[in-house]
């Protein structure tokens, strides 16, 4: 379920003032940002892979079998750690902005497009639960 506004406003202003009180505490906190590590995964799963290559033509042409097949697996794993981080790269993108009638922007809180059947609208399971909610919530509960 993606922030209200006022809640991301709230987020915001308490992010604020930890960099303001602790500014030491508060880069830590940040550390790399998630861009920077796949981007490091992928560099190193592109070495790993050349280096599965060159076990696996080291165990070709030694004859010996099973160091070919190592290197197999290696090339195997690291392709699916490169690709898994470069869909993590692209993944991490910008929230997309909807604009409202109120003239106010709403940001799209993390979702992604719907995979599968029915892509552009939701299950009807998920529009009873949300036909619920909004009952609920226009009632006076939660």
């Amino acid at each position: 379920m993606p922030l209200s506004e006022e809640e991301l406003r709230l987020l915001e202003q308490m992010e604020r003032a930890l960099s303001e009180e602790d500014p030491k505490f508060a880069s830590t906190l940040r550390g790399t940002t998630l861009r920077q590590a796949a981007r490091r995964r992928a560099i190193v799963a592109g070495v790993v892979f050349a280096a599965g290559v060159a076990v696996m033509m080291g165990g070709a042409v030694s004859g010996y079998w099973p160091v070919g097949i190592a290197g197999f697996v290696i090339m195997l794993g690291s392709a699916t750690v490169l690709l898994g981080s470069i869909r993590g790269q692209r993944g991490g993108a910008a929230p997309s902005v909807t604009s409202h009638p109120s003239g106010f922007g709403v940001v799209d809180g993390g979702r992604r497009g719907h995979h599968g059947r029915g892509h552009g609208r939701s299950s009807g399971f998920m529009d009873t639960l949300q036909a619920r909610w909004r009952r609920r919530r226009d009632r006076g509960g939660f």
